[in-house]
């Protein structure tokens, strides 16, 4: 099938426009955004805001919440009933401020752009928003067109779950400008992610002379950790891990409290219902113990449903229009707002952003000759989804 000539993907074999692209994301990468500091985040969203052109997508920003930034939506396309195409982005990163000057300055290296951030994932959200920008200026999208940018996904969406799941469960589909993987590869699943505290309580002692009245923490906890590590299944793709421990007062006291950690990545919304009953059933191992379990699924599973395979055969049709050879990637561990949508059984396909390497590295760097081909490929869906 030849490209229709009026279609937006045509706007992306300009190497000028592609430039500009690569300035605009260099500029995104120095506007430093971790998490946990609101006011880098919103510096970052009034960045995003100042270059929508209103006259062709209309800005709604949504107030944070819990001390975290802002998160904006943008609407554009045919303003009818039909369900939306939802692209979900997010803004935040996972580098302290200063990244961007120090340990990973913004640069450019042959094909590669360096800086925090660039990878995963501004320059996934940065061509995305051309493509959406571009589609809707045309005015050739056949249904209306939502773009939600958030500001904690970094930390698993605390704030802005509710918010994505409402808009993805009534979207007709979703496109997430997560990385691309190993080459180039769009994700089709990903695990569930579950998140828990445990808190073991024993009984504080003098380790000299009252060494046997005591019971120690951080020995129940040891004992705990062997049962939670045991409950790692590679076959079926379930994985435990703890990944921080605190406990004690002294050298010389035996511990009355140790706190610790717990990762869990599922394959399966069963299992995960399965694992996190097991841990949140955790009991004391050893007399005169205390413990306490907090927390739950964080994300479930992105399950590689028949929406999902359907979606991706679109992907791959357009990849051959387009010159781009468009495969997936395995199960990844990790997970994404994605995960939220998929859940609903909204057809949602993931990993469309930028190429490149190095998420959350000091070396992360993003691909600029992917650019032209995942910013064809996202207008190309924004058109095509009928």
């Amino acid at each position: 099938m030849s490209i229709d000539p009026k279609s937006a993907v045509n706007a992306f074999d300009d190497e000028a426009r592609i430039a500009r692209m690569v300035e605009r994301l260099s500029e995104w990468v120095r506007v430093e955004s971790p998490t946990r500091n609101a006011n880098a985040v919103n510096a970052m969203m009034d960045v995003l805001v100042s270059g929508i052109d209103e006259s062709i997508a209309t800005v709604e920003r949504v107030p944070g919440r819990d001390g975290l930034g802002d998160s904006v939506i943008l609407r554009a396309g045919p303003q009818t009933n039909e369900k939306p195409i939802l692209v979900l982005s997010h803004l935040d990163t996972v580098h302290p401020i200063g990244t961007a000057e120090k340990d990973n300055p913004v640069r450019r290296e042959g094909d590669r752009l360096y800086g925090p951030g660039v990878y995963d994932m501004k320059g996934g959200a940065c061509l995305a928003l051309e493509a959406f920008m571009e589609v809707a200026r045309r005015g050739t999208a056949k249904r209306p067109l939502v773009f939600l940018f958030t500001p904690d996904e970094e930390i698993g969406s605390l704030t802005t779950r509710g918010l994505i799941e409402e808009l993805g469960r009534h979207a007709e589909a979703v496109l997430v400008t997560e990385p691309a993987r190993e080459g180039g590869k769009i994700v089709t699943s990903r695990k569930g992610v579950g998140r828990f505290d445990v808190h073991i309580e024993g009984r504080p002692a003098h380790s000299g002379s009252k060494h046997a009245e005591g019971r120690n923490a951080i020995h129940e906890a040891a004992r705990q950790i062997s049962v939670i590590e045991a409950m790692t299944d590679y076959e079926r793709g379930v994985t435990t891990t703890v990944g921080l421990v605190n406990g004690g007062t002294a050298m010389n006291t035996v511990p009355q409290h140790c706190r610790f950690s717990i990762d869990l990545r599922v394959a399966t919304v069963a299992d995960g219902e399965e694992f996190a009953e097991k841990i949140m059933g955790l009991v004391p191992l050893a007399p005169d113990f205390k413990v306490t379990v907090t927390g739950g699924m964080n994300r479930p599973p992105f399950e590689r449903t028949q929406e999902v395979a359907q979606i991706f055969t679109l992907a791959q049709e357009i990849g051959n229009e387009i010159g781009l050879d468009v495969q997936e990637c395995p199960r990844t561990g990790g997970g994404s707002d994605g995960n939220f949508t998929a859940i609903f059984g909204v057809p949602t396909l993931d990993g469309l952003g930028i190429d490149g390497d190095g998420a959350h590295t000091l070396q992360e760097y993003a691909l600029i000759s992917s650019i032209a081909p995942r910013a064809k490929l996202i207008a190309s869906f924004l058109e095509r989804i009928g």
